[in-house]
């Protein structure tokens, strides 16, 4: 089995208490705190590599607040009250047979994505803390960042006593991704993150089950009885925050009884040279 030592990883955090798991995450929140200035140095290499001009150059890119906002995410996924061993339905049959649903952990879940390093970081802290092992396959773009950002996981892993295993990097080209899509009875789930050319070709070319994320043209809607402040002030950061990645403000939706507010609610978006179509 290529991905063995993540199956026995999964099944050691399966085993873990839940505070285990929670202080864990925050031991790897710190050692990226603390490793920062590694994190950034990898992450210039691979932005010197790149055209800045390039759509997926902001995607790339890390700052000490980009990387002090994942440290926090990260601490906030461990806040976050564990989803194992929740019963979800319950139903006693007429024979007296109870039978329940309950919520275990998938046990590998593969990843696989762009230009984009902070995603190692929340991948890794959402199947840990849902008791699996990640087996992550990111972008030649950001090949630096990425094998910096696991060294810093797997170091903090195998310093607070869990299984380094819980996170790999899976290097190469097509070939290693392909990899990840054929490896049914390894791979127990695969999830693709990036454009809709790469979430189509991981739909239809996988063997093991796939989850289908979104890949952009995303959309708010200004309800008739909408605030204009807040309207304003939440338009403008969906847009203009971070307009490269796939979750920034495409299209907006107004109620046609407030189309006289349009002016008030764009205002600001010129300020970042926003057209508005």
């Amino acid at each position: 089995m290529k991905f063995q030592t993540s199956r026995i990883a999964s099944a050691a955090i399966a085993d873990m208490a839940s505070d285990k798991i929670d202080s864990v995450l925050l031991a790897v929140a710190d050692a990226l705190t603390a490793r920062a200035p590694e994190l950034l140095e990898a992450n210039a290499a691979d932005c010197m590599a790149m055209d800045s001009t390039d759509p997926r150059y902001d995607r790339l890119k890390l700052t000490p607040e980009r990387i002090a906002d994942i440290a926090e995410g990260i601490r906030s996924v461990a806040a976050l009250p564990s989803p194992l061993g929740v019963t979800l339905d319950s139903i006693k049959r007429p024979n007296g047979l109870l039978i329940r649903k309950v919520s275990v952990p998938f046990g590998v879940i593969g990843a696989i994505f762009e230009a984009r390093p902070n995603v190692i970081f929340d991948i890794f802290a959402l199947c840990f803390k849902a008791g699996s092992a990640c087996v992550l396959k990111g972008g030649h773009e950001a090949a630096r960042s990425d094998a910096k950002a696991i060294e810093i996981i797997r170091d903090a892993l195998d310093a607070a006593g869990a299984p380094a295993d819980a996170a790999v990097l899976v290097e190469g080209g097509h070939e290693a991704a392909d990899t990840l899509l054929k490896a049914r009875g390894e791979i127990d789930l695969l999830i693709p993150r990036g454009s809709r050319r790469l979430i189509d070709y991981v739909r239809d070319n996988a063997l093991v089950p796939v989850i289908e994320t979104g890949a952009g043209v995303c959309h708010t809607y200004f309800h008739t009885s909408g605030d204009i402040a807040t309207g304003r002030d939440i338009i403008f950061n969906a847009k203009t925050r971070r307009p490269g990645v796939c979750n920034s403000l495409d299209c907006l939706l107004f109620d046609r009884s407030r189309l006289g507010d349009l002016p008030a609610i764009c205002y600001h978006l010129s300020d970042k040279d926003v057209q508005v179509y």
